[in-house]
C-alpha cells in the first residue's frame, strides 16, 4: 500500500522530467532560410582581408551540419583589388555565379576574365582563386559540393567552361507550368541539355523567371537537396507542408534565400499583378545515398 502511494507521489515528477527532456531535445528543420543582406562575414579557407565571405548556407554558418551533399553556399565581395586566397579540393565541385562587377578567375596557371552574370564550373583538383582588378566592387554567388568517395573523377578540362546568363535561352520545363521560363545553366557529365554539363553531384544549376501569378508548383525531390536564391521580385515562397499536404508558404523578397532537405516541400508563387516579375537562382544537388538499408 506504501509502495502504491510511493508510486503515485513520483508519477508526475517523471511526467514532467520526461516533458522536459522531450521539449530540450532539438529537432532538426526540415528547411532553413536565410536574408542575405542581414547575414555577417566568416573566415574560411579561402577569405582574406580583401576578401569577404558571407555564408548563406554550408561551411561557416550555424546549421552546416543539416546539408548532406553542400559544402557551402555563399557570397563572395571584393573591393577594388580584393584578391581571396587561392584554394584545392580534392572531392569537391564548385559553381561560380558573378552577380555584380567583374573579377579574375585564377584556374590553375591561367586566368580568366568573368563579368556580371558569367557562371562556371570548378572540378575537384584545381588550385583556383577569384581577385578584382577593377576600381568597381564584384560579388560572386560561390557553390561547393562534396564528391561521395565510391564516385570516380575524372582529369579536370585544362581551361573552364564560362557561359553567360544572356546567352543561355529561356525554356519551359516538361511537368511545370508555362507561367515560369527556365534557363538551364550547369548539370551532370552525363547529360546534354544543360549550358555546362560537366558536374559530379550538381544535378541542375538554373534560373527561374516567373510571370505575374506564376509558379512552378510545390513539388520535392526524394533523393536531392535544393536551395533557392530570390534575385528579384517578391511572392510567397512554399517551403514545407503541414499533415493535410497544404503547403506553407512565406513572404519572400530578394536577399532571401532558402535551404529544403529532400522530401520537403518547395516551390514559389510570383505576385498576381501586371508587370510582377520574380527571377530565382536555384541549385539541385544529388544527397548521398547508404550503401544499405538500415
Amino acid at each position: 500500500m506504501r509502495g502504491q502511494k510511493t508510486l503515485k507521489a513520483l508519477l508526475p515528477l517523471l511526467l514532467v522530467s520526461c516533458s522536459l527532456t522531450a521539449q530540450d531535445r532539438p529537432v532538426d528543420p526540415t528547411w532553413l532560410h536565410r536574408f542575405v543582406p542581414a547575414l555577417s562575414e566568416k573566415a574560411i579557407g579561402f577569405a582574406s582581408r580583401t576578401c569577404h565571405y558571407r555564408p548563406i548556407f554550408g561551411e561557416g554558418d550555424s546549421d552546416t551540419h543539416i546539408l548532406r551533399s553542400i559544402s557551402r553556399f555563399g557570397e563572395v565581395s571584393l573591393g577594388a583589388g580584393g584578391a581571396c586566397q587561392a584554394v584545392t579540393y580534392a572531392r569537391e565541385e564548385e559553381v561560380y555565379f558573378v552577380a555584380e562587377g567583374n573579377c579574375v578567375l585564377q584556374y590553375g596557371d591561367q586566368k580568366f576574365t568573368l563579368r556580371a552574370n558569367d557562371f562556371t564550373y570548378i572540378p575537384p583538383g584545381v588550385n583556383h582563386a577569384i581577385s578584382n582588378p577593377s576600381q568597381q566592387k564584384s560579388r560572386v554567388v560561390v557553390m561547393g559540393f562534396k564528391i561521395p568517395e565510391k564516385i570516380s573523377i575524372a582529369p579536370p578540362l585544362p581551361a573552364p567552361k564560362i557561359v553567360n546568363l544572356d546567352d543561355v535561352r529561356e525554356e519551359t520545363v516538361d511537368g511545370h507550368p508555362n507561367s515560369v521560363l527556365y534557363k538551364l545553366m550547369l548539370g551532370p557529365r552525363t547529360g546534354t541539355r544543360d549550358a555546362i554539363d560537366l558536374a559530379y553531384v550538381v544535378t541542375s544549376l538554373f534560373l527561374m523567371d516567373f510571370a505575374p501569378g506564376g509558379t512552378n508548383l510545390p513539388h520535392h525531390h526524394e533523393t536531392a537537396e535544393e536551395i533557392y536564391l530570390v534575385l528579384d521580385g517578391q511572392g510567397e515562397m512554399a517551403a514545407g507542408s503541414g499533415s493535410d499536404g497544404i503547403e506553407g508558404r512565406y513572404p519572400a523578397r530578394p536577399g532571401d534565400a532558402y535551404y529544403f532537405r529532400p522530401n520537403c516541400t518547395v516551390g514559389f508563387y510570383n505576385e498576381d499583378k501586371p508587370g510582377a516579375k520574380a527571377h530565382i537562382l536555384a541549385v539541385r544537388s544529388r544527397i548521398p545515398l547508404p550503401d544499405s538499408e538500415d
